[in-house]
């Protein structure tokens, strides 16, 4: 007898549908699984017959052939155990083929026939809803990622007994969990507990408020990491479909929070500085998303940037310019989203304090060399680079506190509707994601502002990606003063950003 079912293949951030046959026929008693299965999926059928029997279910002694559909995709993972189940119960007449029409599963088996969690499950129930299926069965343990899915009926099973008796009346069981919001108050440490560094805060809220990458530069204990460790208590409220994608990669990847998986704040990725290139871009023999990717519509932070390895660096160039990672692997090319603000922090020289010679002790070619590290292409992409001086004691000593992060995110939020509303037709939502044709049409510079920064690029020597990115952050700084145009003052402001790189970087 035949049956099948349908679940569902992850490759990088695609999802195939594959349909699980299974064939039930005379024969010499085995257990057969063709169609491009890894050496996991092949593990099932040790686990889907050890479960079954340890539940009072014996198959017939036949031959069991499982083909999963279309033979070009690899399959991987352990999703797959709960439709091979299914489709051979079906087709050995224990349960009726009829009841897998418009069904599709996926989940884990244990040998006790307890049903485990797997990852990918809310982009399986995109993918179910598109294909018009009548129901996506799913373990208990991702039901409430599973519910996220509008529009679509979904039922959690934690044990093979339940999957077949819901399987057999669905009617009986219909899952009445939905999502709901919880009130959830993230506790991010505060900008108020930062003292002096006045100037490196205004960078930092111009930064986030336009989505633009920014440096900083100082020597040790001036409170680089203390600042960009701030940024997600001032970044402006996620809507519900960024949240949405973001759920959808951290599914992919393995990463949601236990309970309530619907993410709502912004991501804020801080890896070490021994992180390798492929853990920086994701990858592996089935590629998932790394760093970059995880830290999509929020903040990647390199801390002591120089001691990244220069590969691992230069890696940053193509996504930081196309707001996407797309990888090249001999099964095929993955295209991963990569839209982040870049937050770095470096010392100016290995011991910290150069550019006082009277405190450093670093040689010029030590300082060259440590400089060098961070590429001038590298540094391009880099629209906001600042310094972060050594505090005073009257600074350190001052009873009052600074600005709260909930005050600078109010103004933050202002700016960010301002450019929401302003680029409601160009599929983009910050400053920092112009391009081209959009610059010109959305930088226009008064007279004196256009003087300004003609004189600036003869005597600066800006490249063209240069000049484009002091225009977004010109017009990001417009948009804080509540200005329709960029002024002087504001291109006078986005050109201090970059004169610091000129000074290290010689």
């Amino acid at each position: 007898m035949f049956a099948s079912v349908l679940t569902a293949a992850i490759h990088g951030m695609e999802v195939y549908p594959v349909r699980v046959e299974a064939d039930v026929s005379n024969g010499l008693p085995s257990f057969t699984m063709v169609g491009f299965p890894s050496a996991q999926v092949k593990e099932a059928q040790d686990r889907v017959r050890t479960a079954l029997r340890n539940n009072g279910i014996n198959l017939p002694p036949k031959r069991v052939t499982v083909n999963f559909a279309p033979t070009d995709i690899k399959k991987e993972g352990a999703g797959f155990d709960m439709p091979v189940a299914a489709s051979v119960l079906a087709a050995s007449g224990i349960i009726s083929p009829n009841v897998l029409e418009g069904v599709m599963l996926a989940g884990e088996l244990s040998l006790n026939g307890e049903i485990h969690g797997v990852s990918g499950i809310l982009p399986m129930a995109v993918r179910a809803r598109e294909l018009g299926c009548r129901y996506c069965m799913v373990p208990y343990h991702n039901l409430r990622e599973g519910a996220l899915v509008p529009g679509l009926e979904v039922i959690g099973v934690r044990t093979l007994r339940e999957m077949i008796t819901y399987l057999e009346e669905p009617g009986r069981f219909r899952s009445d969990v939905a999502y709901e919001e919880e009130s959830c108050v993230p506790n991010h440490a505060d900008f108020s507990e930062i003292k002096g560094q006045e100037g490196a805060r205004r960078a930092v809220e111009i930064a986030v408020s336009g989505f633009h990458n920014i440096l900083l530069i100082g020597p040790p204990g001036s409170g680089k990491t203390m600042i960009a460790r701030r940024i997600p208590g001032i970044m402006p409220e996620l809507t519900y479909e960024e949240g949405l994608e973001l759920t959808k990669i951290y599914s992919i990847a393995g990463q949601l929070p236990e309970g309530n998986p619907l993410i709502r704040s912004r991501p804020f990725r801080s890896p070490h500085h021994t992180c390798t290139p492929l853990a920086l871009t994701g990858g592996g023999r089935n590629p998932r998303p790394g760093e970059i990717t995880l830290a999509h519509r929020g903040v990647l932070f390199l801390d002591e940037m120089p001691e990244f390895s220069r590969r691992s660096l230069e890696t940053l160039r193509q996504p930081l310019e196309d707001k996407e990672i797309c990888l090249s692997r001999a099964g095929g090319s993955f295209r991963f989203p990569a839209n982040f603000i870049l937050a770095a922090a470096m010392n100016p020289c290995p011991c910290g304090f150069y550019p006082d010679m009277n405190r450093c002790h670093c040689t010029a070619g030590e300082v060259s060399h440590y400089i060098g590290k961070i590429s001038q292409p590298l540094l391009d992409r880099i629209d906001i680079c600042t310094e972060v001086p050594a505090v005073t004691f009257s600074q350190m000593n001052q009873p009052s506190e600074g600005e709260s992060s909930a005050r600078i995110r109010s103004r933050v939020q202002h700016a960010r509707e301002i450019q929401l509303a302003r680029y409601a037709g160009e599929n983009i939502s910050f400053n920092g994601e112009l391009q081209g044709r959009q610059i010109r049409k959305y930088c226009p510079l008064s007279p004196e502002a256009e003087r300004l920064m003609s004189r600036a690029f003869e005597k600066m020597e800006f490249s063209a990606r240069s000049y484009h990115r002091i225009l977004k952050v010109a017009r990001t700084i417009a948009d804080m003063d509540k200005s329709a145009q960029i002024c002087a003052d504001h291109i006078a402001e986005a050109l201090t950003y970059r004169s610091f790189d000129k000074k290290y970087w010689v």
